[in-house]
């Protein structure tokens, strides 16, 4: 089956308005429309996905990628001029084709990275990271023997044949079912076999989850912050834990069975906090060790401040508060609350792990609010380790905004 949809006629021609050729062939592959000599308006009727040719600004061939005439981000380059020449010369004529070759070509190294460290005790990971792995707009997620994909926009969807990809992936790994899930809604439509009724279980470095493929948030699980689990369970042993905005309980599950005395996990959604005790039983660990509480972070912490209660590891990893540029300076003060609040429940000397997933707030902004969120708490802290994103969601080194992931460990003074 086809990897890519097919086109009606030759790419789109597009031309740069601004000097942008170093940073492409670098590797970062977004153009925004202001980027562009052409206005949105011309191109409102080319479909979403369809390829395109970008020159410079002296009208040469740069890059071939997909555009998408709906968002600011309307063009993704894939193959640039000049891309693995010796030296990174820049010769060639014109970028490479656009076709099912081109997309083997990175759908097998994507592949071939995970091999590197992936094992029998892990049944859950990424294996397309988009634009990570040159598959810009492009996520695939394998749960054991099912696989989500999920296309990031308009533009991702006209451009790839889902029904394809899916089919590559399980002739690759022997899946049973691939499922696509729509940004932004409910439901799992099958590509390959049957959608689960069910939440699909999973290995995680040896725990045991579900990842909920047609109501669960991303692709069913937050997979990015496997290795900051793993951190969390090697610290926890007979510590009384608090993992806020908890979710399923991965973090919970992870302290448990690192030995934690005791664990609460927070959550607004009564199905998440189900979810959480239901992957607490599943690995065994005892029930009296767990509790759940339906409740809106921020409010659990000031009751609990006013309570005079304290914990020795306490986890806040919200959801994103910056979904956008213009929602930066509302999430700032957000985080640097958050922080705040979780240091004045984290008992003196114990550990506070801090979290953002906005790609609008990059690391060094997101350690000066823990810094300040610290300071208004009237506590001193120490920063043990800053983590990221694990192996299988990587980046293209010249493209910041997708490290969008920061985990801050901190010793609260």
């Amino acid at each position: 089956m086809p990897l890519l949809r097919p086109q009606p006629g030759p790419p789109l021609s597009l031309t740069l308005s601004r000097d942008l050729v170093r940073t492409l062939k670098r590797g970062n592959p977004w153009v925004f429309a202001d980027a562009l000599r052409e206005s949105p308006g011309e191109l409102r009727a080319v479909p979403p996905g369809s390829h395109a040719l970008l020159h410079d600004t002296r009208g040469k061939p740069l890059a071939l990628g997909m555009y998408d005439p709906g968002p600011t981000l309307c063009f993704r380059a894939c193959t640039v001029v000049g891309e693995g020449a010796a030296g990174g010369g820049g010769k060639d004529p014109a970028p490479r084709p656009l076709d099912d070759a081109w997309a083997l070509a990175r759908l097998e190294p994507a592949l071939a990275l995970r091999r590197i460290w992936l094992g029998e005790d892990t049944t859950g990971w990424r294996l397309v990271n988009g634009e990570g792995d040159g598959l810009p707009g492009l996520v695939l997620d394998v749960y054991a023997d099912t696989a989500v994909i999920r296309l990031d926009g308009d533009g991702p969807a006209g451009f790839y044949d889902a029904r394809g990809i899916a089919r590559w992936a399980a002739d690759a790994l022997g899946l049973r079912a691939v499922v696509e899930r729509t940004r932004g809604e409910e439901g799992a439509s099958a590509l390959v076999g049957a959608a689960p009724a069910e939440p699909v279980p999973f290995l995680e470095n040896g725990a045991w989850f579900t990842a909920d493929l047609a109501r669960g948030q991303k692709t069913g699980f937050f997979l990015d912050q496997r290795e900051n689990r793993a951190l969390v369970r090697r610290l926890a042993a007979g510590r009384r834990a608090l993992n806020l905005f908890g979710y399923t309980g991965g973090f919970s599950v992870a302290a448990g069975l690192g030995g934690a005395a005791h664990v609460t996990t927070v959550d607004l959604a009564a199905p998440a906090v189900q979810a959480a005790g239901e992957h607490w039983s599943m690995n065994g660990l005892p029930h009296a060790a767990h509790e759940g509480v339906v409740a809106d972070a921020f409010d659990y912490l000031d009751r609990s401040a006013r309570a005079g209660r304290a914990w020795d590891l306490v986890i806040a990893d919200p959801p994103s508060f910056a979904p956008n540029k213009a929602a930066l300076p509302k999430a700032l003060a957000a985080y640097r609350r958050l922080v705040a609040a979780a240091a004045g429940v984290t008992a003196p000397g114990a550990l506070l792990a801090a979290a953002s997933c906005s790609s609008h707030v990059d690391a060094p902004t997101f350690l000066t609010l823990c810094e300040e969120g610290i300071g208004t708490a009237r506590r001193r802290a120490t920063v043990v380790a800053v983590h990221g994103q694990p192996m299988d969601h990587p980046t293209p080194l010249a493209l910041p905004e997708f490290r969008y992931l920061k985990f801050v460990l901190l010793r609260v003074e």
